[in-house]
């Protein structure tokens, strides 16, 4: 039988258009964008292009998107260069537990240099609590960055009532949009963000490229990477063209298919839910009806997370037991305990996450297998089923 992937939130693979967009970028278009010979000219016009096509996607002016290499350098760049820009104003960073490591690990580097970190609490959903979020804030907060959407739950945070609260205290407000972008609607001219990360290869784009959404008037940001001026000296570095090109590329078809993919996603994850949820002790981790479309994490009563992983993986059927950016770790999830999920059930979830390849059919294999790996592993160990 055919594999099934379910493991799209960790990465996606390239949609054929995209391969096609990037194709001759790595034959005959090879041009620098910085030269200003026509071979040049000609890369900048195509960049040029793929910075509309990614600012579409939220809904901004092309001129706020700064090519990156991927969502952990827009995290690093937004938290890291605005908290040094403005460090005379404020040393105060307000984010929370439950946040992706390329947010929490900048975090950590800005604690280093003197800043203070302040978390805010998530209740059992993984959702940011406004009340305490809003205490924690002081003359000296200058950074909130909360994420839009949770990669390992699929929770999704109210970034816009965030993003008033942050507005009206004069507060730089960034959201890590990584997982958001491409399957719901993100719109920077709804959502006070003041900044914005997205990466190529959560949408069926190319690895190695993502972009960070600085919105026009906030203060320049302290480069992390300096050299020839490139991207309004914001990113020095010659740009990934093929990836660029890619990136928009996808970044177009995201927005093409947004609605339909959601819907069809949607339908898909319920009928998963639906499915394993006849057996007994399943659990499912996050918040129930504001998730992303195609994100289900779930767990079973005395059945190891990892092993279950095993198990379909051997079948073919390929799922996760977190973020594939702490793979290997056998720590427990960051986010599950910030929301409060006893270790022994941290242990047992796995993390579903649903793409355009994915149909009917290959849930319905899902669902058996899982009923009958959760069976036989409950049989062997002697845990009532």
């Amino acid at each position: 039988m055919n594999a099934i992937y379910l493991d799209h939130n960790a990465t996606t693979p390239v949609h054929p258009d995209v391969l096609s967009a990037m194709l001759p970028l790595l034959k005959d278009d090879f041009g620098n964008p910085s030269s200003t010979h026509s071979r040049g000219r000609s890369a900048r016009v195509k960049m040029d292009e793929a910075r509309e096509q990614v600012a579409a996607l939220i809904h901004a002016d092309a001129r706020e998107i700064v090519f990156t290499s991927g969502g952990t350098e827009s995290d690093n760049l937004a938290i890291l260069g605005a908290a040094r820009a403005l460090k005379d104003k404020g040393r105060r960073i307000v984010t929370t537990r439950a946040e992706h490591p390329a947010v929490l690990n900048a975090c950590l580097e800005l604690e280093k240099e003197g800043f203070i970190i302040d978390y805010a609490p998530v209740d059992e959903f993984g959702r940011v609590q406004i009340e305490p979020l809003s205490a924690l804030l002081t003359d000296e907060t200058i950074l909130i960055t909360i994420q839009s959407a949770n990669s390992e739950v699929g929770t999704l945070q109210p970034i816009e009532r965030i993003g008033e609260i942050a507005r009206q205290r004069g507060i730089l407000f960034h959201t890590d949009a990584v997982q958001s972008a491409g399957k719901v609607p993100v719109d920077v001219q709804r959502i006070p963000v003041d900044l914005l990360s997205m990466s190529s290869h959560k949408m069926y784009g190319p690895k190695g490229v993502g972009a960070l959404y600085v919105r026009r008037g906030i203060p320049q940001l302290v480069p992390l990477i300096v050299g020839g001026g490139q991207e309004k000296k914001r990113r020095g570095g010659t740009e990934n063209m093929p990836g660029i090109v890619g990136f928009g590329k996808a970044a177009e078809l995201a927005a093409r298919d947004l609605a339909q993919d959601a819907e069809r996603l949607g339908g898909l994850k319920r009928r998963l839910r639906d499915g394993v949820s006849v057996l007994p002790g399943v659990r499912f981790f996050g918040h129930p009806t504001d998730s992303l479309p195609n994100t289900l994490n779930l767990g079973f009563d005395g059945v190891d997370g990892q092993t279950v992983m095993i198990r379909l993986d051997l079948e073919g059927m390929y799922v996760s037991t977190g973020t594939a950016c702490s793979s290997g770790s056998v720590l427990p999830s960051d986010v599950l305990s910030a929301m409060g999920v006893p270790e022994e059930h941290m242990r047992q979830s796995i993390r579903i996450s649903l793409g355009r390849s994915n149909g009917p059919a290959e849930i319905e294999r899902v669902v058996d297998s899982l009923i009958r790996i959760v069976t036989d592993i409950r049989e062997k160990q002697g845990v009532p089923s």
